[in-house]
């Protein structure tokens, strides 16, 4: 009786794994590099003739005790968070040209990426112009042609909350204004996914804002601390947040027809009723939802996306047709597995080793249109970003090796670039992040992925 009763609850456990939408079974699909671009780090802008003179250069604001520094490269010396050598003095004369953190190819083989809100902060980015790009990605040469910048600016006064130019004519945004981080391009509009509120900002070709929604659902406004109605505190009432702090509209996909957009939040929404983090039995998740672009709304309706760990986010999100798309889940890492400091306090300390290092950087496919009866989408299959086969050594790096990784903390963007390939970039956060050589900061790396059978 003891052996039956054994058997049948392994059966039991073996159907409730291959049935749960929180099953990590599904098939890995080997990637092979076939492109590899670079754009290096000091990659800077010269802003247009007319921003305000306090946007001629940029990164002012950064010293750990914020207050400003005018002389360009006064400020030097330490990571954000870690004790490592920035290759980065500033302010710079001019605006980055990077980091990245959203991509979307189009038709006539450019794409379009969004540099995101400058410096890490909206405290520290008030002269950070926000822009975005269309670009020219050449694999023979391994480089990124720059076609064209355009930057945000707000006349008509759509944002409906004060702004750093306020006072200007032109009203440039900067990164103390909004966090762009995800990019879509409909007919003669551009719809930006926003970190701080979370927003959905519509603008022209020409980057003049147009529209501009709040994430509301059915009703309720769901907000992040860096929402507009808590920039001028006290605020009457409690004050309870949904959205995690920088946790906003990291990803946001558009419908094959151009009529939604599907915005994601990077994290579990906080549920203040039960005071913790959205999940489903232990598993956390992230939602999915529905934008309506004709009317400029939120649907209501809305899938969830199972994390496959607590402390992982999702950070980009496109469409391969009506009903499957590519996720891009990463944990909070940087850097190889094989520099890990293992506990090595004094290597830590020195800076010496990757203290966290990069463990899990998928990019999944998923079939939004097998949601189970709980709204949780299906995943499909997924790419290793830390498994990248290159036989033919298509790398940049000069390394030669079976084996390339792409382990950046910020893995951002991803699209289908043909019906075989498809693209994946990271944000180097200008000067903030160190994960492809240890005491270096990054460049921006754009990498064209061979994926067989996986976008079928």
């Amino acid at each position: 009786m003891r052996n039956r009763t054994s058997i049948s609850a392994f059966i039991l456990l073996i159907i409730t794994l291959y049935f749960s939408p929180f099953a990590s079974g599904q098939e890995k699909i080997d990637a092979v590099l076939a492109g590899h671009a670079i754009v290096p780090l000091n990659s800077i802008l010269t802003p247009p003739g007319d921003v305000p003179g306090h946007l001629q250069t940029s990164g002012k604001y950064t010293h750990p005790d914020s207050k400003r520094r005018d002389d360009v490269g006064a400020i030097s010396g330490k990571d954000r968070n870690k004790p490592r050598i920035k290759d980065v003095n500033l302010p710079v004369e001019g605006q980055p040209f990077q980091g990245f953190s959203g991509i979307k190819m189009l038709k006539d083989g450019t794409a379009v990426i969004i540099t995101d809100n400058g410096f890490g902060t909206a405290k520290n980015s008030p002269d950070a112009v926000l822009m975005f790009h269309r670009i020219k990605l050449d694999w023979d040469k391994g480089e990124v042609k720059l076609l064209e910048t355009i930057y945000l600016h707000d006349p008509d006064r759509i944002l409906p909350f004060l702004i750093t130019n306020e006072a200007t004519e032109k009203r440039y945004l900067t990164g103390a204004d909004i966090d762009p981080e995800s990019i879509q391009v409909v007919g003669d509009s551009v719809f930006i996914g926003d970190e701080f509120g979370p927003y959905v900002i519509r603008t022209g070709l020409d980057g003049k804002l147009t529209g501009f929604s709040e994430l509301s659902i059915n009703g309720k406004t769901l907000r992040s601390p860096d929402h507009y109605t808590f920039q001028s505190l006290p605020v009457p009432g409690p004050v309870t947040f949904d959205v995690k702090k920088s946790r906003g509209f990291e990803s946001m996909a558009v419908s094959p027809d151009g009529k939604y957009l599907y915005p994601i939040v990077e994290a579990p929404l906080w549920i203040e009723e039960i005071r913790s983090f959205e999940n489903l039995d232990g598993t956390n998740f992230v939602r999915i939802y529905e934008f309506d672009i004709d009317k400029g709304a939120f649907t209501g309706r809305s899938f969830k996306y199972a994390l496959e760990d607590k402390n992982h986010s999702v950070t980009d999100f496109n469409l391969i047709n009506d009903r499957t798309g590519l996720v891009v889940e990463r944990d909070p890492g940087e850097g190889g597995v094989s520099l890990a400091c293992n506990g090595d306090k004094e290597k830590a300390a020195a800076g010496n080793c990757f203290d966290d290092p990069a463990r899990f950087k998928r990019i999944y496919k998923i079939d939004m249109g097998d949601a189970d009866k709980d709204g949780f989408v299906k995943k499909l299959a997924y790419i290793d970003l830390l498994d990248i086969k290159d036989p033919d050594h298509v790398s940049r790096l000069g390394v030669k090796g079976p084996v390339f990784t792409f382990p950046f903390e910020t893995s951002e963007g991803v699209d289908v670039y043909d019906p075989s390939h498809i693209v994946v970039l990271n944000d180097n956060n200008f000067g903030y992040s160190s994960g492809r050589t240890l005491g270096k900061n990054d460049d921006n790396e754009f990498i064209l992925l061979a994926v067989g059978e996986f976008l079928k």
